[in-house]
């Protein structure tokens, strides 16, 4: 989907006018080498990363001076100004179609009928800060007049109007596409806003285009480093992980920027708000929440006012995460913080549990007999001997600070010992109705033994899981783990999917201090295999699907928002009645348990994107491919796919992008089938 057209279908759905775990898991660095950092903006401004709010994510084009005034009277009573959230930022649509007789911006009158310098003073008298955005091109993302040639004008109306933040896109840029072009157009508002005299941050919105981290120091407070986000996991997954080796490019008063907060939207978890907050924080990345504030969640709350993990975002030194280590979807982030102490992220980027595990040397610190540890989430603190380990939940984020002075390490054998705590040797899936045997673990990495264990499971409602051995323990020496069985029954009628264990380990602190109880976490997945005979997949159920933009649909194409808002599946003035509508890059995975024989479809790009659009299909079989179809554009119409699947456990649908991104990508996997014995 383009950037543009994304800005359009946000406002024409708000209804806007437009003009036209036990030892350490092993690791591999899987990340790109940055380029040499570029020096910073000397502005004074954004000296840790920007903090604050932007309308675009939860309202598009629906903006209005009701809305900014609302939220900063909310940022103040909901206590996040003094958390840090200082920027009330308006993104696009917020002026009219054409500039007026002297050749400035207009304020849309009925948004804004106090115009921009009365939602300024407003928002000024709440202690906070306004934000605007304009475009470097001849028009806005939404077709509003753009900053392209005007921007000394644009420039000194935005500090007439007492703004504090310029958001500047790339939309309708009339660029030849040089690098040349990119830092010239950027670089003329830099100039403008710099002669007004007024202390204005800018943040540049070129989507990563140019490589701007090699470049845009010396002109921006922050750049875009990839496109725009979304609120679905696979978003913020692809943008994270592209943001993760740059960490080295920014610093005070220039950051890298992966785009605004979905945190509160509703496209995903808690748990996967979680790790987007904590990665975007460890990443040094501008906070600036995107949802509506006036209806959050004590969860969503919760999250953005998270004073531990924000603290590591406005940490003075300004040191972004670098990656330790990633394998298997299992990421360790370390970043340096002011007072030598580090903050680790043991980030889960898969579908399931995993333990993830690294040392507090590896993360930067020097070698000590004790660590002071501290659970940013649970806010708890614990003792460690070295090693940093948890079994973290299918994309969950487990986010610590550790200092490694000898002060805090001796303080810290009052702490209670970390515990590394998991569900192992669980089977590759258990079928409903029947039952398989677990083991929930509990391994002392603290210094001081761990005395009084006690362990409790418990599966989701309707499960049986009952203890095959002993659930208590008297003494838990340094480095020895307490282990006990569990058989866990799957209810018949279970659908497939990947399930969550729960539980606690229990124990005492040293010097006969209180209990402490920690939580306990796996997963098993449940998997049914297709019946005899030949079935359409989409009357089947998935074991996980991904998708770049909304969910993978059933029987009709994909919409990219909610499931359900799909058309009949249409490839070449072809309608199918049954099939999986998908955006690339997706990833649809079955159970086949090893019965059946092959998988056909005819594949292609759906017409509703007018001709746009470039994919490959690929099918899986326990990890081998087995067919694929080429690069297909739109223009290709329907093709015949078949893989021979006999024997395999598994199989994958896999779209990918055709290797020149997602714009417009809608793959169809019309009449999909299997055939099973």
């Amino acid at each position: 989907m383009p950037r543009s057209v994304r800005r359009l279908i946000a406002c024409a759905t708000a209804g806007a006018l437009w003009a036209g775990g036990l030892g350490a898991v092993a690791v591999t660095a899987e990340v790109a080498v940055a380029a040499a950092p570029a020096s910073a903006l000397d502005n004074g401004l954004a000296l840790t990363p920007p903090m604050g709010f932007n309308d675009w994510n939860s309202f598009g084009c629906n903006v209005s001076e009701q809305l900014i005034e609302q939220t900063a009277d909310y940022l103040v009573s909901s206590g996040l100004k003094d958390d840090g959230y200082t920027y009330v930022n308006i993104d696009d649509c917020w002026q009219t179609h054409t500039r007026d007789a002297d050749g400035r911006l207009v304020p849309d009158p009925a948004k804004f009928p106090d115009g921009i310098k009365g939602t300024a003073d407003y928002v000024h008298s709440k202690g906070l800060k306004l934000g605007i955005y304009e475009d470097a091109g001849t028009a806005t993302c939404a077709g509003y007049p753009g900053s392209l040639g005007h921007e000394t004008t644009d420039a000194q109306s935005f500090a007439d109007w007492g703004v504090d933040y310029l958001k500047y896109d790339n939309c309708n840029n009339q660029s030849d596409g040089t690098r040349a072009d990119y830092v010239k157009r950027y670089t003329a508002m830099r100039d403008a806003l710099k002669a007004t005299g007024r202390p204005i941050v800018y943040s540049l919105c070129e989507w990563g285009d140019q490589n701007p981290w090699e470049w845009a120091g010396d002109v921006g407070n922050s750049w875009r480093t990839t496109g725009d986000i979304n609120d679905s996991w696979s978003s913020m997954l692809g943008i994270a992980k592209a943001n993760m080796p740059l960490g080295a490019d920014s610093g005070p008063g220039h950051w890298n920027d992966p785009d605004m907060l979905e945190v509160g939207n509703g496209g995903m978890t808690d748990t996967e708000y979680r790790s987007h907050f904590s990665l975007w924080s460890i990443m040094d990345s501008p906070l600036l929440i995107g949802t509506d504030l006036r209806k959050a969640t004590p969860e969503t709350l919760a999250i953005l006012g998270n004073k531990d993990v924000i603290a590591l975002n406005q940490d003075p030194l300004g040191s972004a995460a670098t990656v330790v280590s990633s394998s298997g979807g299992a990421y360790v982030l370390s970043k340096k913080l002011a007072n030598g102490d580090r903050a680790v992220a043991l980030f889960n980027s898969s579908d399931a549990a995993q333990h993830i595990s690294t040392t507090a040397k590896a993360a930067g610190l020097p070698q000590r007999g004790s660590y002071a540890v501290r659970d940013l989430w649970s806010h708890t603190d614990y003792d460690s001997a070295g090693t940093l380990a948890a079994t973290v939940p299918a994309h969950g984020t487990v986010l610590l600070r550790v200092s490694g002075s000898a002060t805090a390490g001796a303080a810290a054998l009052l702490d209670p010992a970390l515990l590394d705590t998991g569900v192992s040797h669980a089977p590759d899936h258990i079928e409903p109705g029947k039952s398989a045997t677990v083991d929930s673990y509990a391994t002392n990495l603290g210094a001081l033994p761990a005395t009084g264990v006690g362990v409790t499971l418990n599966g989701p409602t309707g499960w049986t899981v009952k203890a095959a051995g002993a659930t208590r323990g008297l003494l838990l020496p340094k480095g020895r783990t307490f282990s006990t069985p569990w058989k866990v029954t799957v209810p018949a009628g279970t659908k497939p999917g990947s399930y969550t264990l729960s539980g606690t380990v229990s124990y005492d602190q040293p010097l006969g201090r209180k209990q402490v109880t920690v939580p306990l976490a796996g997963s098993v997945t449940v998997e049914v295999p297709p019946p005899s005979g030949t079935s359409y997949l989409s009357d089947l159920d998935w074991v996980t699907a991904t998708n770049g933009w909304g969910p993978v649909e059933k029987d009709e194409s994909n919409g990219e928002t909610a499931a359900g808002d799909g058309k009949p599946i249409t490839i070449g003035g072809t309608v199918f009645a049954k099939g999986l509508g998908t955006n690339a890059p997706s990833t649809i995975t079955y159970y086949l348990g090893g019965g059946c024989s092959k998988v056909t479809a005819t594949v292609g790009v759906d017409d509703e994107k007018n001709g746009k659009g470039t994919v490959e299909f690929e099918v899986n079989a326990d990890g081998k491919q087995v067919a694929d179809s080429g690069v297909l554009k739109n223009s290709d119409g329907p093709k015949p796919l078949s893989a021979e699947v006999t024997g395999a456990q598994q199989v994958q649908l896999i779209v990918t992008d055709g290797g020149d991104g997602n714009d417009s990508d809608h793959a169809d996997w019309a009449d999909a089938q299997v055939t099973c014995s």
